[in-house]
């Protein structure tokens, strides 16, 4: 396999340089969308497949969408990309150059073997009840990192939010197009079923394999935004309760159990040996909704329609 590996680096170094050096905008971000496919396998190749699934699903799949989304809205209104200048070139250049010689030399300077906390972490893992030691990492061990990134999700689709013009505040997305064509529309009747069960499994497997809330988020947003783009269901208001509680649900339920540990266990994020995996999967359940609920709307954008009256 050492020939596979040495034409996906290359494959994927190729990729890179592309995305950089296209002038066109659209076609950077789709080689940028194939670029974090390609790097997805490159995962699993270093046999990390969690990460593997959270980088095809947020870093190629939401993130590329939400470039295209961004440049359909900037070609639309008639903007231009600036040129860049010589000089503008040469210093990302460089700066890219900078970092990517720093890891370089971060990684080959590790003393051998390579310090990790991995027997710790996996010393540690019975106390939760969980048997994926990537979940319990983020859900236990460094769940106040896990919290914040929840926390800061959110706070991105109050900036999308914030974009809507003042006389449209509190109204919908404009998500479906002009004309659906026949295959969105039967993808969004017959795909919807499989990937809600298929976003159901990997949340629910992620305690013991690898998957979980991002990963189960991302595919749920998929499916939400398939019906919404099929023109089966229109995107909600912003002000709707329920999209609110759904949004909010998950950090609200993991800070609010974050603080009972000081009453029933060791202190702050901690959890009593008893209920530990309980109340970890019931914080994941809540994550994952909040987090599909806030990718889907992330793609969505601002309002671009008055609320429903």
């Amino acid at each position: 396999m050492a020939l596979f590996d040495l034409a996906l680096v290359a494959l994927l170094l190729m990729l890179a340089l592309r995305v950089v050096v296209e002038p066109d905008e659209r076609s950077a971000i789709i080689t940028f969308l194939a670029f974090g496919l390609l790097l997805g396998l490159a995962w699993v190749r270093l046999a990390a497949p969690d990460v593997a699934l959270t980088e095809i699903a947020i870093g190629g799949g939401v993130t590329g969408i939400l470039l295209l989304r961004a440049e359909a809205a900037l070609r639309g209104r008639g903007k231009q990309a600036e040129p860049a200048t010589r000089t503008g070139k040469l210093a990302v250049a460089a700066g890219s150059a900078a970092i990517s010689a720093g890891l370089g030399f971060a990684v080959l300077t590790f003393s051998t073997p390579a310090p990790t906390l991995a027997p710790a972490a996996a010393q540690a893992l019975p106390a939760t009840g969980l048997g994926n030691p990537v979940t319990a990492v983020l859900l236990a061990f460094r769940a106040l990192d896990t919290l914040l990134e929840k926390v800061v999700v959110l706070l991105a689709l109050i900036g999308v939010w914030s974009l809507a013009p003042d006389a449209l505040w509190g109204g919908a997305p404009d998500l479906k197009p002009a004309a659906v064509p026949g295959p969105l529309a039967y993808l969004g009747r017959v795909l919807p079923p499989f990937g809600v069960v298929i976003g159901v499994y990997m949340f629910w497997v992620g305690a013991d394999a690898p998957g979980g809330t991002f990963q189960a988020g991302t595919v749920l947003a998929a499916m939400w935004l398939l019906v919404m783009m099929a023109g089966l269901h229109p995107p909600p208001d912003t002000t709707r309760w329920l999209l609110r509680l759904v949004l909010a649900g998950g950090p609200i339920l993991f800070l609010a159990i974050a603080f009972l540990g000081f009453a029933f266990a060791d202190g702050f994020l901690a959890y009593p040996k008893a209920l530990a995996k309980p109340l970890i999967l019931a914080i994941e359940a809540a994550l994952t909704l909040s987090v599909a609920a806030a990718l889907a709307m992330l793609v969505a954008g601002p309002a671009r329609k008055a609320p429903a009256r």
